[in-house]
């Protein structure tokens, strides 16, 4: 692979090899860093591979939750959200919104669902806990002042 160095001509290791501009020093170095490289691709993409099957192996491991027979309401109005009671979780619960509003969309994290409540006049953002079934924030939406 190398060639033996001449111990008289010294300066023939600092001389690029015919044909290129790398020493003989600089082609040993780089084989070692391709070696090195692949090395560490190999390395990653094993680890790729046993985290793809440890994440499978997880999915069928979960608990499975009974499906109640009776779906809960879509609309269920209640007098004040903030007094409910806490409840067991799964049971149904109520959330006033404003008359004539409508929920535009909905985001679900963890046990907390964020709804976009929005009216001809306002808009806000309901976070409801749902294992209480509290409203745990309600953000306004208002339009920035024209500068």
């Amino acid at each position: 692979m190398t060639k033996p160095v001449d111990p008289e001509n010294l300066a023939s290791e600092d001389t690029p090899i015919e044909g290129t501009v790398l020493t003989p020093r600089q082609v040993g170095m780089l084989k070692v860093a391709v070696v090195v490289m692949g090395i560490m691709l190999l390395a990653g993409l094993a680890a790729l591979i046993v985290g793809m099957i440890y994440q499978a192996s997880k999915i069928g491991n979960k608990p499975s939750t009974p499906i109640s027979s009776t779906p809960a309401p879509a609309t269920v109005a209640a007098p004040d959200p903030i007094a409910l009671e806490p409840t067991k979780p799964g049971a149904p619960h109520a959330l006033d919104i404003p008359r004539n509003a409508n929920v535009v969309s909905m985001s679900l994290d963890g046990h907390r669902l964020a709804l976009h409540v929005r009216s001809r006049d306002a808009a806000e953002i309901v976070i409801v806990d749902l294992n209480s079934g509290r409203v745990v924030s309600r953000l306004k939406i208002e339009p920035a002042p024209v500068q």
